[in-house]
């Protein structure tokens, strides 16, 4: 008994020094990485966020002359910035594409730099340690997202695992390392921390925000699904391309309310955010409140479940109609979202190793038709990005198949389908930038939890995702000692969007299977169809 009790001690000693090293590990090769990358830095687009929050505070002053360096100014002039924008523009070519939520973050950065340097005119590196930091924290929140997401699903698949190393293991231990595994995986990938640390971008920002939004589907919290989408995507507007796998997986359980609970979690949230650009005027305001207090009224005398995501839903409702129909603004939708979708129109955004990118290589462009037939006055035209936009939908469905299916039958793979929507977006869309592939490289490590043949996958996928982001640094520079490699992954383009692909499909393959994977356990007595849906055994929402 002794011994036995000593023996999970010293285990435990051993498992808490592991993760300390990896994570002040962590920690240092991303210190590393941004001393080394010094000469190669993709220095616009901090010079492009340090401009957009200095036009903030330049906006804020003129509206403020009172208190031209408070607060209240910074928040009047990003709230009027978009307005200004949109009027100034040449032919709707804004520049401008950052979300609210990035447009504040960008804003309240610059006003802390402006503080202590008034007089700097650019984004200087050494001034950019805030966003690093903002970088690692999220990194570090995601790693823990890691933890607990893959805990669950492994934790939750039933029957007796047909592996040799994990048959002796009981099904907590095994949830524990599958979990560790993967967050020290997904917290040391390599183009996470060239992207962050070396480029840098804030393309992880997103990470935490879709994580939880999945760990929140794996627990049937749809509200707070919902509402985690339409934050994360107020930074960075590419996770409204995967948020419809979301609404798909319940869809294909037949429980469509549950996909309505998540739509109006994200639609509550949305108007939280957007809320003084589209409640502008006194009829906006007298219309939320009748409907609010209307919809309160009768859905709780009808003492209907979920009351609250109810009344809410309605009220976010009836704050966008209103906005539309009562003098609301919605430069921040033109700007922030569409404009950026529509602003690179080319078949892939320099080095990219996707479909796109194939295409490209045998001629095609993004617009040119592929199909078109004259009707009447109008003529009507099939093109590469439509065709490639529906491809993606009909692989994004499929991906929510898989997730339905898997959480109906407690299966692993479920952690596959979560990550399917990342890789697919990348692998089939167009007007992709070379940086996108990072988040499908980061939610691969999942497969630590499902199989090891996935697991070699992930990393084939991590080492794409670093060549790209390294090809366009060092592109960028162009340096003597580094043409040579510039030209290596110039000429194997073609052959790596093949690979790629090739793992994108594996994976969906794997994301659709009913076949047990490795480190699925057998059924003994029911079969898998017949075990309750995956749950955490706590009262949703």
């Amino acid at each position: 008994m002794v011994s036995e009790s000593a023996g999970r001690f010293a285990g435990g000693v051993l498992s808490v020094l592991l993760i300390v090293t990896i994570l002040l590990g962590g920690i240092a090769l991303r210190q590393w990485t941004w001393q080394k990358t010094k000469h190669v830095r993709f220095q616009h687009d901090i010079v492009n966020g340090f401009y957009w929050g200095s036009e903030t505070l330049a906006e804020g002053r003129e509206l403020s002359p009172e208190a031209p360096d408070s607060w209240p100014a910074l928040f009047r002039g990003y709230f009027a910035l978009y307005d200004r924008v949109k009027r100034e523009a040449y032919e709707n070519d804004y520049q401008l594409d950052y979300p609210p939520l990035r447009l504040l973050a960008m804003s309240i950065w610059t006003k802390e730099v402006r503080t202590e340097f008034p007089t700097m005119d650019d984004g200087h590196p050494e001034r950019v340690k805030p966003l690093l930091h903002v970088n690692l924290l999220c990194e570090l929140v995601s790693a823990v997202a890691f933890f607990f997401l893959v805990r669950l699903w492994v934790q939750r698949a039933s029957g007796s695992t047909g592996s040799r190393f994990w048959r002796h293991v009981s099904t907590e231990r095994r949830a524990w390392i599958c979990g560790l595994t993967a967050a020290s995986v997904a917290w040391l990938e390599p183009s996470m921390i060239l992207d962050a640390h070396g480029w840098p971008q804030w393309d992880a920002w997103i990470l935490p925000f879709y994580l939880f939004a999945a760990l929140a589907a794996s627990t049937k919290r749809w509200f707070w699904c919902g509402a985690l989408l339409a934050a994360g995507a107020m930074f960075k507007g590419q996770l409204l391309f995967v948020a419809p796998f979301f609404v798909l997986w319940p869809v294909w359980q037949n429980r469509w309310t549950h996909a309505l609970r998540l739509l109006a979690g994200f639609a509550t949230t949305a108007a939280l955010l957007v809320w003084p650009w589209i409640v502008r005027t006194p009829a906006a305001w007298i219309s939320v409140l009748i409907v609010a207090s209307v919809s309160s009224f009768v859905i709780l005398k009808r003492r209907l479940p979920h009351a609250g995501v109810w009344i809410a839903g309605l009220t976010a409702l009836t704050a966008f109609l209103a906005g539309a129909f009562a003098g609301g603004d919605f430069a921040w939708l033109q700007i922030g979202f569409l404009y950026g979708s529509e602003h690179y129109p080319f078949l892939f955004i320099s080095s990219c190793y996707n479909l796109p990118s194939l295409l490209d290589h045998i001629g095609w462009s993004l617009t040119s038709p592929l199909w078109s037939h004259e009707l009447g006055s109008r003529d009507i035209a099939i093109t590469p990005k439509w065709t490639l936009r529906l491809l993606y939908l009909v692989l994004l469905a499929l991906a929510a198949l898989g997730a339905a299916r898997h959480a109906r039958n407690r299966d692993t793979r479920g952690l596959i389908a979560i990550a399917m929507p990342w890789l697919v977006m990348f692998a089939v869309l167009g007007q992709m930038h070379e940086r996108y592939l990072m988040w499908g490289a980061v939610l691969s490590s999942v497969a630590l939890g499902v199989s090891v043949r996935l697991s070699a996958i992930h990393f084939v996928i991590s080492v794409a995702s670093t060549a790209m982001i390294a090809h366009v640094m060092l592109i960028d520079k162009k340096l003597d000692a580094t043409l040579g490699v510039i030209n290596f992954l110039h000429n194997v383009r073609p052959y790596a969007s093949i690979l790629v692909l090739g793992c994108v499909a594996i994976w969906l393959w794997q994301a659709l299977s009913t076949r047990l994977p490795a480190l699925q356990r057998h059924p003994k007595e029911s079969s898998v169809e017949n075990v309750p849906e995956l749950s955490l055994q706590l009262n949703a929402e």
